[in-house]
């Protein structure tokens, strides 16, 4: 899935892509400028916003339909002459409804999501969970570039950032039952599609047929969600997000404790089994017994997995 090929952090001014001319066995180098965050964003607005001027969908088949799927969607676009939705179709412009704003990269993004079905089920995935979906991704125009029809599982953490922001606003399934054949029949999903502007999907760095810079969608339909702990240290990850932005993040220096990297070695406290650095493993600052290092707060008023002073005590 191309989704999880993204990278979480842009370090470089320049994105330079190589490509090789057989003709002539010279090589050509095509740089990419780094463009302004702010300044893409309004594109990407204007262009989604005239997307959903100009596209409808298929509401009628959802009235009463208690078990919808990710195959029942259907949008179509405006042909010559027309200037509104058929019978039983409605507008995306009027079904999205505001858009949705959120702060990434130091931007301030917005970005529309159409929810189809909240999902029966009675939990909701954190940003940082594994998740089992299916779901389609295609540009404005209409071209698919992925898909997958039957369930996958991801981590969010790996996704492009539309997807942590997104699919944590909708519940898992009702219920499930395996089939004979091997399958799994899931009833009363969430689905919805998030249409996201390039900042909070591949910005400056193509994917296939996604171009740089390029807004784009995604059908999906959840059906399961599982809390990760991506360094086994006894604290889910989605908990080990200390400024509680939603990414993990490094500080801005050594001195400053504005990321989620308490000893600043380089590794987030989500990816870091020894997260104050002091020697003693996360899993092991549990003195209390209780398997939550969250609850074992020490003398300085702080969880002891978070404060090195508290090697000594931990140890004896």
């Amino acid at each position: 899935m191309r989704i999880g090929k993204v990278c979480l952090f842009i370090i470089c001014v320049l994105l330079i892509f190589w490509s090789c001319n057989n003709d002539d066995g010279n090589n050509n180098f095509t740089v990419i400028e780094l463009r302004d965050r702010d300044e893409v964003q309004q594109e990407d607005m204007d262009s989604l916003n005239l997307y959903l001027a100009t596209h409808y969908y298929n509401s009628g088949d959802f009235v009463g339909n208690f078990n919808p799927h990710l195959g029942d969607i259907v949008i179509t676009e405006l042909a010559e002459g027309e200037t509104d939705a058929p019978a039983n179709h409605t507008m995306l412009n009027d079904a999205v409804g505001d858009p949705i704003s959120l702060v990434f990269a130091e931007t301030d993004y917005q970005y529309y999501l159409l929810n189809l079905n909240q999902g029966g089920g009675t939990e909701s995935p954190n940003f940082a969970d594994n998740v089992r979906l299916s779901y389609e991704g295609f540009l404005l125009d209409g071209s698919v570039f992925d898909s997958a029809i039957t369930p996958v599982d991801f981590d969010l953490v790996s996704l492009i950032p539309g997807w942590r922001k997104v699919i944590p606003q909708f519940n898992t399934s009702e219920s499930f039952m395996e089939l004979g054949d091997g399958s799994v029949d899931f009833v009363n999903n969430g689905l919805g599609i998030m249409f996201l502007p390039s900042g909070l999907a591949y910005f400056a760095s193509a994917q296939g047929i996604i171009g740089v810079y390029t807004p784009i969608i995604f059908k999906f339909e959840l059906y399961q969600a599982f809390e990760n702990d991506h360094d086994n240290d006894g604290i889910p990850s989605y908990l080990e997000d200390l400024n509680g932005d939603g990414e993990f993040t490094l500080n801005t220096d050594a001195e400053t404790l504005d990321g989620d990297d308490t000893d600043n070695d380089g590794a987030p406290n989500y990816f870091d089994p020894d997260d104050d650095g002091d020697g003693v493993l996360t899993i092991n600052e549990d003195s209390n017994g209780d398997g939550d290092p969250t609850n074992d707060i020490g003398k300085n008023g702080i969880p002891k997995y978070l404060d090195p002073e508290e090697t000594e005590s931990n140890e004896s």
